[in-house]
């Protein structure tokens, strides 16, 4: 046997048991010298089946595919790329798309002569990609359930931090946000107030026309309070029955005071339709103080506060009253 029939057959076991589909064209005559016929084999075509795939491969290749194989080609031929590969879908004889690759390169080609033969292997990649597939998709899976997770922390955290009822911080975070912000103030030697804010005679309301509508006037004047505030610096909370918070950084005495008031007239000048069309008007009374340099705590701040409001309650409701710093007894 000649060496080059020796070598010729060393090259087709070796390409069989690698899995691999030998294919040639002449660029010049446009002739298919090297047929691959092994993966339509694979495909289920017959021979004379899998001759009329070759000479009509891009009717088989899924549609998807077709510009991506055209432009690797192209991009090979023009000297753009140093090897042609591709990876695209074909269609299988029973309907199925199969996954195959596709590398090659023109042989022969220097700076003056562009090369005559275009020779490359077809194989088998479908179960790599499926795998492939696989693995996005659970990844996609494991996205999607982590952005869930976030969603649920996030939602685990204000239903520990929010009151339910008006979505406001409960009495928790308002304790917790108070301490920090008292320590802020100390350290950088800033003013802090607080706001206590209670509804007039709320039992009454509740007698008279019911817990819902008793929720409702709740809800209103914690919408009130978070309107009347600056939404990026100060903490609304409710932190009882009918009692609110209204937690105040760099903000003086005065300015509580000032705060305070327009909180009430606002508060006062609303009113929710009962069921009969008439309205009902309410009120509230509010104690207000400011972090003393004699007290390093929320809650001798928040001692402050309460005596103020126990104040305004004392002097008719509706109305306003303060503690100067330093107060606590």
């Amino acid at each position: 046997m000649e060496e080059a029939d020796i070598n010729k057959e060393r090259l087709a076991l070796a390409l069989e048991a690698a899995g691999l589909d030998l294919w040639e064209n002449d660029l010049v005559s446009g002739e298919v010298v090297c047929k691959v016929h092994k993966i339509f084999s694979e495909l289920g075509y017959d021979e004379h089946e899998g001759a009329y795939c070759i000479d009509e491969i891009f009717k088989i290749i899924h549609p998807d595919d077709v510009s991506i194989l055209k432009q690797a080609v192209e991009d090979h031929l023009s000297g753009k790329t140093a090897t042609y590969r591709c990876e695209f879908r074909i269609r299988a004889k029973h309907g199925d798309w199969v996954w195959y690759a596709n590398y090659g390169k023109v042989m022969d080609r220097d700076g003056k002569n562009p090369g005559r033969r275009f020779i490359g292997v077809t194989f088998n990649i479908d179960d790599r990609k499926r795998k492939e597939d696989e693995l996005i998709n659970i990844n996609r899976r494991l996205s999607e359930q982590n952005v869930l997770l976030e969603k649920m922390n996030f939602m685990l955290q204000s239903l520990a931090t929010s009151d339910p009822l008006t979505g406001i911080a409960n009495r928790r975070q308002i304790m917790d946000t108070g301490e920090v912000e008292v320590q802020r103030a100390i350290r950088l030697r800033h003013q802090l107030a607080l706001l206590m804010v209670d509804i007039d005679l709320f039992k009454q309301i509740n007698d008279t026309w019911g817990h819902p509508m008793g929720d409702q006037v709740i809800c209103a004047v914690a919408e009130a309070c978070v309107h009347s505030v600056r939404g990026s610096v100060d903490t609304v909370g409710r932190i009882g029955g009918e009692e609110f918070a209204l937690i105040l950084p760099e903000a003086d005495i005065g300015t509580a005071k000032e705060m305070a008031e327009r909180l009430r007239q606002t508060i006062a000048a609303q009113s929710i339709m009962l069921e009969d069309g008439a309205p009902l008007h309410f009120t509230v009374s509010i104690g207000f103080a400011a972090l003393s340099p004699e007290h390093f705590s929320f809650k001798d701040l928040l001692i402050n506060a309460d005596k103020a409001l126990y104040s305004a309650k004392a002097s008719g409701r509706n109305c306003v009253q303060g503690v100067p710093a330093g107060a606590v007894d």
